[in-house]
Order: structure tokens, then C-alpha cells, then sequence
């Protein structure tokens, strides 16, 4: 008697899946499935994608600031970079790499150039007009052609490491003439090369120099 009212029990069971399936839709049956396996799991929140800053900043500085970066080589396939406002001022997009120190000035009029040998370097550094900002980066060697008075020139501008520089020594320096810069911006940075702690075959490790500048010194 048991076992026949088992096999009438799933006979029915049977039976009542069969009209089931029959007069459900299947849209129906496939969305109860799929909400049945959703149960228990925990929603996935995604980060929205960060905004790209200027300069490639973490951070974006405040709408009274410029945005500045500037970037040493590192090897020969990484040249240097400076980048003002989001505009490469010097770069391997632009063609103006040099070896040597590469040098660009920005001055209220969005004056821009560069060269990299110590007699011509003295002579732009001089002419330059008051009121503007200097960046140099060195790619390469920028010390070998370098002479004295081009290193006094630099040090009466408030370098602390160009006498310091050596063969292939990665180099980064942000001056102003004819205004202070704030005091708590990182102005200089230098690497030098070591056949222990090079990062690249010959070549020191690169570096970089960012942050934001007041738009009233300017």
C-alpha cells in the first residue's frame, strides 16, 4: 500500500509540472529562475571612472592655480617632459627633446622655447622677462657641456643641485625670475647614476617635479 501511494504521489507531481510548464509562459519560468539564483548574492558597486586631470595630477589643484608637471628621461626610449596647463611645452610629441637641459619659460604672455647647451642656455636664461616661470629637465647628460658660469647662472636662481650634477644624472629643477615662488611647492629634485641602482642599462632611474602654481604670481 505504501509504495502505491508513492507512485501515485509522484504521478500526480508528475502530472501537475507537466500542465505547468504547459500553460506557464516560458518567459515567465526563465525570469523566476534567474531571481532564484540571484538570492543571496550582494550587489556589486563600481567605482566610477576618475577624471583626468591636468598635467596627469591625482588631483586637480584649486581654480586659482596652474597645474605644472615636468619629467627627466629615463633610458633612451623615455624623454624628457614639461607640462604646463595641461600643454606639453616640451615632449617627444613635440619634436623639442634635446640632450642636455631642455629649458621652457611661461610668462604672462605664454612665451615658449627651449635649448640645451650651456652658452645658449646662459643667453635665454638672461633674456628671459621678468615675471616668468622656468622649468628645466635634463634627458640624457646634462652636465658635461655644462660650464661654471652657466651653473652660477642657475644657482642665482635658486638651484641647490646644479653643482652637485654628474654624467647622466636625472635633473629637475622650477624656478621664477623676478618673483618668489611659495615655499611649499617642491622646486628641485635630482637622481644620479649608479651602476648598482640604475633602473635602465647606463641610465638613473627618471624623475618628476609637480604640483600647482598661484595664477596672481604670474
Amino acid at each position: 500500500m505504501k509504495l502505491a501511494g508513492l507512485l501515485l504521489t509522484l504521478l500526480a507531481a508528475w502530472y501537475l509540472g507537466y500542465l505547468f510548464a504547459a500553460f506557464v509562459p516560458e518567459k515567465i519560468i526563465t525570469t523566476s529562475i534567474a531571481n532564484l539564483q540571484d538570492i543571496g548574492k550582494k550587489p556589486v558597486l563600481r567605482a566610477p571612472v576618475p577624471k583626468r586631470q591636468k598635467c596627469d595630477h591625482w588631483s586637480p589643484c584649486s581654480p586659482g592655480s596652474y597645474a605644472y608637471r615636468i619629467l627627466s628621461g629615463g633610458g633612451k626610449g623615455k624623454l624628457a617632459k614639461i607640462c604646463f596647463e595641461d600643454e606639453l611645452l616640451i615632449s617627444e610629441e613635440k619634436g623639442n627633446v634635446g640632450r642636455g637641459i631642455n629649458v621652457a619659460t611661461v610668462n604672462c604672455n605664454c612665451v615658449i622655447d627651449s635649448t640645451d647647451h650651456s652658452g645658449e642656455m646662459m643667453t635665454f636664461i638672461k633674456n628671459v622677462p621678468e615675471g616668468s616661470l622656468l622649468f628645466m629637465v635634463t634627458h640624457d647628460d646634462g652636465s658635461t657641456r655644462l660650464k661654471n658660469d652657466a651653473k652660477k647662472l642657475v644657482e642665482e636662481l635658486g638651484s641647490k643641485e646644479i653643482w652637485n650634477m654628474k654624467f647622466r644624472s636625472s635633473w629637475a629643477f622650477i624656478a621664477a625670475k623676478g618673483f618668489k615662488l611659495p615655499d611649499n611647492i617642491q622646486k628641485e629634485k635630482i637622481n644620479h647614476s649608479d651602476k648598482k641602482k640604475n633602473r635602465y642599462d647606463g641610465w638613473p632611474a627618471e624623475i618628476q617635479i609637480e604640483g600647482c602654481i598661484p595664477r596672481n604670481l604670474i
